[in-house]
C-alpha cells in the first residue's frame, strides 16, 4: 500500500467511530450486569438490529455470496431456513425466555439461567453449559478472525498474519473497553451499515451489466445450473440447508439479546422490525453472489477476476472495489467489517461471561466485588480472543465452514434445551443434562465420522437431543415444587404481559 486512499480513510475512520463508541459505553458501565447484558435495558430497535447484527456475520457478507457464486440459488435454501427459524425463534422463544431468565434470580448467562430454572444445587449443568460455550465459541470466534483477515488483507494489502492481528484488535479494543452496551449500539449502527451495503453492491453490479436478459445470458454461459434452486441438488442436501434454520434456538449471542430486552412488550415489535431487516440483507447478500457470476462472466481479464476464482468468498469485496467510487467503497467495504465485529464482538463477551460469571466467581471467587468481575471479565474477551486467532491462523481457512460447525454444536445442545425449558414444566435436571451432552456429542461424532452422507450435523444432533431430554426426563422423578413454582410464574407474567 503505496498511500492512504479515499477507501483506506474511510475505513479507518470508521474503526475509530467504533472505538469512540466503546470509550462512551464504559462510563455507562457501572457493574458487571451492565458489562455482559447491559442491564437489561435495551429498547425494541436496539434489540431486533443488535440481535441481527449480530447473527449474520461475516459469513453474509462474505460466506453466502461466496456459495451462490460456486453453486448457484441452490445454496439459497440455507437463507430460507434461516428466515423460518429466525422468526420461530422470536415468535416462540424470545418473549418466554427474556421473562423465564429474570424470574430465575436474574439469570445473567444460559449456564447461570439452567441452573437456577432445573434447581441444580451441584452445578453440573452449569459447568457443562459453560464447557459447550467455550468449545463452540472457540471455533465460532475463529470464523470471524477469518473473515476480519481477509477484509484486512484486501484492504491494506497486509499478509495473511499480520492482517488477522489487526482485525483482532480492532474488535477487542471496544468489546474490552465498552462490554454490552458498546456492543448494543454498535451492533445498531453496524446493522444499517450491512442493510445498506447489501442492497446496493447488487444493484450497481446490475446497472453495470446493463439488463436482466444479459444477465441470465451471462449466467447461463459461466454455470447453465446456476439459475436453478433444485437441478442437481438431492433432497437430503436441501434438508441439511433448511436445517440452519434449526440453529437459531440454541445461539448464545443471538439469545442473550432476548434476555436483555428492556421488556417482554418490546419483543413483538423487535420481531417485525427484526425480520424485515434480516430478509433484506439475505436477499442482498444472495443477490450479490449470483449477479456477481454474471459480472465477472463479462469481464473475466481485470485482476479482481482472478481473484474470486482463487477465492470466491471475496466477491463482494472485489465487486465493491471496481464498482463503487473509492469514498463509498470505503463505507461498503466497512460493512464487512461490522458484520465481523458485531459477531464477533458479542461472542467474545459471551464466552467472557461464561468464565467469569459461570466459572470464575461460582466456584473461585464466590464474593468477588462487581469491579473485579468486570476486569476479570475483560482479561477474559482478550484470552479468548488469543484462542480464536491461533485456530484461524490457517490462511486456508474457510469462514462457512467454521460458521456452519460452531452453528450446528449450539443448535443440537442449546436448542431443544431452551424450547422445552420454557414451553415444559416437566422437564427435569437429568433430561436438560443428558440432553444437552447428546446434542453436542452427536454433531461432534456425525461431523467426523459420517460427513459423507451430506446430512448436516445439526439435523441428527438436534432430533436426538430432543428425544434424550423428553425420555430422560419422564423416566424420572418429576421436578422438585420450588422449580415448578417459579416456571409457572414465569408463565403467569408473560401471559400477563402479552395479553
Amino acid at each position: 500500500m503505496d498511500s492512504l486512499n479515499p477507501t483506506v480513510v474511510t475505513f479507518i475512520f470508521y474503526i475509530i467511530a467504533m472505538v469512540c463508541i466503546g470509550l462512551y459505553a464504559y462510563r455507562k458501565t457501572t457493574d458487571f450486569s451492565d458489562y455482559i447484558l447491559g442491564g437489561r435495558s435495551l429498547g425494541s430497535f436496539v434489540t431486533a438490529l443488535s440481535a441481527g447484527a449480530s447473527d449474520m456475520s461475516g459469513w453474509l457478507l462474505m460466506g453466502l455470496p461466496g456459495a451462490i457464486y460456486v453453486t448457484g440459488l441452490s445454496e439459497s435454501w440455507i437463507a430460507i431456513g434461516l428466515i423460518i427459524g429466525a422468526w420461530l425463534n422470536w415468535y416462540l422463544v424470545a418473549g418466554r425466555l427474556r421473562v423465564h431468565t429474570e424470574v430465575q434470580n436474574n439469570a445473567l448467562t444460559l449456564p447461570d439461567y439452567f441452573t437456577s430454572r432445573f434447581g441444580d444445587k451441584k452445578k453440573v449443568l452449569r459447568i457443562i453449559s459453560a464447557l459447550v460455550i467455550l468449545i463452540f465459541f472457540g471455533i465460532y470466534c475463529a470464523s470471524g478472525m477469518v473473515a476480519g483477515a481477509r477484509l484486512f488483507e484486501s484492504i491494506f494489502a497486509m499478509d495473511y498474519t499480520t492482517a488477522l492481528w489487526v482485525s483482532a484488535i480492532a474488535t477487542m479494543s471496544y468489546v474490552c473497553i465498552g462490554g454490552f452496551l458498546a456492543i448494543s449500539w454498535t451492533d445498531t449502527f453496524q446493522a444499517g451499515l450491512m442493510i445498506f451495503a447489501l442492497l446496493l453492491a447488487p444493484i450497481m453490479t446490475f446497472l453495470a451489466i446493463g439488463d436482466l436478459q444479459h444477465v441470465n445470458q451471462l449466467i447461463e454461459a459461466a454455470r447453465p445450473q446456476a439459475a436453478s434452486m433444485f437441478t442437481g441438488v438431492s433432497t437430503i442436501a436441501i434438508i441439511s440447508s433448511m436445517a440452519w434454520g434449526l440453529g437459531y434456538f440454541g445461539q448464545p449471542h443471538i439469545l442473550v439479546r432476548f434476555m436483555a430486552a428492556d421488556s417482554v412488550k418490546s419483543i413483538p415489535n423487535a420481531r417485525r422490525i427484526g425480520m424485515t431487516w434480516m430478509i433484506l440483507c439475505l436477499a442482498g447478500a444472495v443477490a450479490v453472489g449470483y449477479i456477481g457470476i454474471a459480472y465477472f462472466q463479462a469481464h473475466p481479464d481485470i485482476p479482481s477476476a482472478a481473484i474470486v476464482a482463487k477465492n470466491p468468498e471475496t466477491v463482494f469485496m472485489e465487486l465493491t472495489k471496481v464498482l463503487f467510487n473509492p469514498w463509498v467503497a470505503g463505507v461498503v467495504l466497512a460493512a464487512i467489517l461490522a458484520a465481523v465485529m458485531s459477531t464477533l464482538s458479542c461472542q467474545l463477551l459471551v464466552c467472557s461471561s461464561a468464565l467469569t460469571e459461570d466459572l470464575y466467581k461460582a466456584f473461585l471467587r464466590k464474593n468477588a466485588s462487581q469491579k473485579e468481575l468486570v476486569w476479570v471479565g475483560r482479561f477474559m474477551v482478550l484470552a479468548i480472543a488469543v484462542l480464536a486467532i491461533l485456530l484461524a491462523m490457517n490462511p486456508e481457512s474457510k469462514v462457512l465452514g467454521f460458521v456452519s460447525y460452531a452453528w450446528a454444536g449450539f443448535g443440537a445442545a442449546f436448542g431443544p434445551l431452551i424450547i422445552l425449558s420454557v414451553f415444559w414444566k416437566r422437564m427435569t435436571l437429568n433430561g436438560a443434562l443428558v440432553g444437552m451432552i447428546v446434542g453436542a456429542v452427536t454433531v461432534i461424532l456425525w461431523k467426523n465420522t459420517m460427513a459423507d452422507t451430506g446430512l448436516y450435523e445439526i439435523v441428527p444432533g438436534f432430533i436426538l437431543s430432543f428425544i434424550s431430554i423428553v425420555v430422560v426426563s419422564l423416566m424420572g422423578k418429576a421436578p422438585q415444587q420450588d422449580v415448578v413454582d417459579r416456571f409457572e410464574k414465569a408463565e403467569q407474567i408473560y401471559d400477563r404481559e402479552m395479553n
